[in-house]
């Protein structure tokens, strides 16, 4: 068995490419991209540095997408190594960024290596789009490359993102979509005044506190075959002065839905705007949209990963929608079918965070399975 995927899964960790840092990785996917024909667009958006990279100009277009950039360590003396020095123990490659996501980065690279080779002259395009801006704000990454790609027309058939996406083994579990995420920022007004003169002073917090009992209890929708149904959960809540003698002015409040294609930005927020007026509030609320849901059905992408899948591991996996945000909300808006494809997520932003390795070279193939179905 080869092991140039695992090799190139070392260097990158190597790379100190904590978030927005790409610290070299993206040079390093250049350069084996470089000698494959590919034509390379670096596109920096404020500290981020991107990666748009194409080989062909025919569909369908199949693109991998991910990112270089990982979650800060955390107490390094509380990692059994350090995490920027790739170590293998117990048949695991430990490091940061190992499962989340430089595997499935250098999976990318050694299965279009390997699918290039037999297939020179490939129908199709194959494509990637490599940001460092993922684990943090995302407001210069994968959306930017849209944008840019979006303003000159330039679609896309299919896009793997190399989300790790397993539980409790390689191929068991596909993501083929996943949930909106909405917030809200609430403000409730009241009159501050002194505790022991209540008649004087009117309290927010005791106001709001039926609200938000009526949103906590509320079915929003029932989901669909592949959400379960959107929740509502407040995140924080703040008011009061520090005494214990003063009725506060305001109360502050964080929330979030988490939501299913079953329901829409508007009604989500047009059911909290009636709830809190049947309340008689007086409030401010500012929503800020992280990102909707997206939903690939099983279709040819999903089918040719499963197959794929099924013909490295012998596991049929699970599709699934569960879990925070990832890239795959952008890159819907000029691709219909996206999924999310990588190695186990036990680990991921987790001290000692590590991959087995069996799984690096495993998951090459599965990619390079994947591309031969949906470009020959």
């Amino acid at each position: 068995m080869s092991n140039d995927t695992l090799e190139l899964t070392q260097h990158l960790i190597a790379c100190r490419s904590v978030t927005p840092d790409d610290a070299g990785c993206q040079q390093l996917l250049t350069q084996r991209l470089e000698k494959m024909g590919f034509h390379i667009e670096k596109m920096r958006f404020g500290e981020v540095d991107n990666l748009w990279a194409r080989r062909g100009n025919a569909s369908p277009v199949i693109c991998f997408a991910g990112h270089t950039d990982v979650v800060p360590t955390g107490p390094l003396e509380q990692w059994t190594s350090d995490p920027f020095t790739p170590v293998i123990r117990n048949r695991c490659l430990y490091g940061r960024g190992a499962a989340d996501m430089k595997a499935s980065l250098a999976a990318f690279i050694t299965a279009i290596e390997a699918f290039v080779t037999q297939h020179p002259h490939h129908n199709g395009s194959i494509a990637l789009l490599i940001t460092s801006d993922e684990e943090g704000p995302a407001i210069h990454g994968t959306v930017k490359v849209v944008e840019t790609l979006k303003a000159r027309d330039e679609k896309l058939d299919y896009c793997i993102v190399g989300e790790p996406t397993c539980v409790n083994q390689l191929g068991d579990t596909i993501k083929n979509g996943r949930r909106g995420s909405l917030s809200g920022y609430l403000t409730v007004h009241g009159v501050q005044g002194h505790i022991a003169y209540p008649h004087l002073a009117r309290n927010p917090i005791h106001l709001v506190a039926p609200a938000i009992a009526e949103l906590a209890g509320i079915a929003w929708d029932n989901g669909n075959e592949y959400f379960p149904p959107t929740t509502w959960h407040i995140s924080n809540i703040n008011g009061g002065t520090g005494a214990t003698n003063i009725i506060p002015g305001t109360v502050s409040l964080i929330f979030n839905f988490r939501f299913s294609t079953a329901s829409t930005v508007e009604s989500l927020q047009s059911q909290v705007h009636a709830i809190l007026d049947s309340h008689q509030l007086d409030y401010d609320l500012q929503w800020e949209l992280s990102g909707k849901p997206f939903l690939t059905p099983k279709a040819e992408l999903a089918n040719a990963m499963s197959a794929a899948i099924a013909q490295v591991t012998g596991i049929e996996p699970e599709l699934s929608t569960s879990g925070g945000t990832s890239d795959g909300r952008f890159i819907a808006d000029i691709c219909p079918q996206v999924i999310e494809f990588g190695p186990r997520n036990a680990t991921i932003h987790k001290l000692d965070e590590h991959v087995e390795v069996a799984d690096i070279e495993r998951l090459s193939r599965i990619y390079q399975k994947t591309i031969e179905q949906l470009l020959t």
